[in-house]
């Protein structure tokens, strides 16, 4: 989840809500990578889930980092919920999953630099409080009131809402957790011929990083019930946005969706103000029940921007959030899948060849079948297991083609960072499937064998 956000003054015309996206428009030799990924924290002694706070908890952690490795806190109300350094900031989502929020970086070699450093920090202070983390996509047994409650007016508000416009709200802020990368486009036509690819290919990406088949501590029928989550959520923010497919896609297109989706908040003076189901368009005109009298600034735009929460979504920049949270190894993972893709013409024009042809129909139910059958998902014609394979070569070409060094030189290119998926293509095999296997067999039904096999 997001923290405020800072974009600008008052609006004095609405056409500067296009003009805020556009301005993220970049030449290619800006375009930066910036990595997400959030972890579950637990008490090693009981594993249950960290609570705020304590001797091994939340602000303990958070205490911990900054005194010892230098960052900077991040307050609400006085309370520790955050911390930012060099670009990069840790912050915290509903349940007190641990989220590394990364610099925009120029490689993957960087990204992978800053992630195994937050990691060695992380494990560091872990160790000393006595905490563990787990990468997966859904928490493995605990249960809504096992989780902490955090002391973040945003949160606060958000539980409320969910529990009322959707079935699985509250599940997906409090018991999941997901990694995504952060990519930049030249003008409205990349970013579109970007929009189309990435959500058409969400699916792949939900399929080769599924890790959450457990919750509540039994199998739940899909190898990745983040996925499940996110369908049951909020149908006015969430989906595959068949819109940005139509003639007439653009920066405009998008902003009169993001002016349907109802608001959750404005955020004033250190605090959220309630305007939960309320209209931007009406806060654009004055008319804002929550704040009559007055219109929204850029920066209330940016913080209504981050409440939408489609498979990929713009801001400034464009988010890609089909994955589930995983392991080490996979993080470094999806941001070269995505930049091999997306930030290579050859290998973008040829993955938009791959799917320029599916209709809405398709693409929804490749998005249901992937966190169904992940890697064995089947839609018409479509085996997920070819089309992974098919859409990691046109991503390892991108990345030969990109032909950033890492290692000093020593390493020519990009592309090792796709071996860990390219093995579970070959095998046939996801995270979700060797869980499974294990639970059926060595673990014996006891699903919290997954913290002593796939913590970090």
């Amino acid at each position: 989840m997001s923290i405020p956000q800072s974009g600008g003054g008052p609006i004095t015309d609405p056409k500067e809500l296009a003009e805020y996206l556009e301005a993220g428009c970049k030449p290619k030799e800006n375009w930066r990578i910036g990595t997400e990924h959030e972890k579950f924290g637990y008490v090693k002694d009981t594993l249950a889930p960290l609570p705020y706070e304590g001797p091994c908890s939340v602000v303990a952690m958070l205490s911990g980092l900054r005194d010892q490795f230098g960052w900077s806190p991040i307050l609400e109300g006085g309370a520790l919920i955050g911390l930012e350094k060099a670009g990069a900031n840790v912050s915290l989502e509903p349940g007190g999953q641990l989220e590394l929020s990364g610099a925009p970086l120029e490689t993957i070699h960087q990204t992978c630099d800053e992630v195994n450093t937050h990691l060695d920090e992380v494990r560091t202070i872990a160790d000393r409080i006595g905490a563990g983390f787990l990468g997966l996509g859904a928490a493995p047994h605990w249960k809504h009131e096992d989780m902490p409650v955090l002391p973040k007016g945003r949160y606060k508000l958000m539980t409320d809402y969910m529990g009322r416009v959707g079935t699985h709200g509250t599940q997906m802020m409090y018991r999941t957790c997901t990694v995504q990368v952060n990519l930049d486009f030249a003008s409205e036509a990349d970013m579109v011929q970007k929009f189309r690819v990435a959500l058409a290919l969400q699916p792949v990406a939900t399929a080769l990083f599924a890790t959450s088949p457990f919750f509540e501590g039994k199998l739940n029928g899909h190898k990745s019930w983040r996925s499940r989550i996110w369908r049951g959520l909020d149908d006015a923010r969430t989906g595959m946005l068949p819109f940005v497919f139509e003639d007439g896609m653009g920066f405009q297109r998008y902003v009169d969706y993001a002016l349907d989706v109802p608001m959750y908040f404005v955020y004033r003076d250190g605090k959220y103000i309630n305007a939960l189901g309320q209209s931007f368009r009406d806060f654009l005109k004055g008319r804002l029940p929550a704040l009559p009298g007055e219109v929204p600034t850029l920066s209330d735009w940016a913080d209504h921007l981050t409440t939408i929460f489609p498979e990929a979504r713009i801001k400034k920049f464009m988010e890609m959030r089909g994955a589930d949270g995983g392991p080490w190894r996979k993080i470094c993972a999806l941001p070269a899948l995505w930049t091999g893709l997306l930030y290579d013409q050859v290998s973008l024009d040829a993955a938009w060849d791959l799917v320029k042809g599916w209709d809405a129909e398709t693409r929804e139910a490749l998005r249901v079948a992937a966190s169904v059958d992940a890697l064995d998902a089947v839609v018409g014609d479509i085996r997920m297991k070819d089309l992974a394979e098919e859409v990691l070569d046109i991503s390892r070409a991108g990345l030969k083609r990109r032909a950033m060094p890492g290692f000093g030189g020593m390493v020519p290119d990009e592309r090792h960072f796709l071996n860990t998926l390219e093995d579970m293509v070959e095998e046939g095999e996801t995270q979700a499937d060797e869980m499974i296997a294990k639970f059926n067999g060595d673990w014996a039904g006891d699903v919290t064998r997954v913290f002593g096999d796939y913590s970090y």
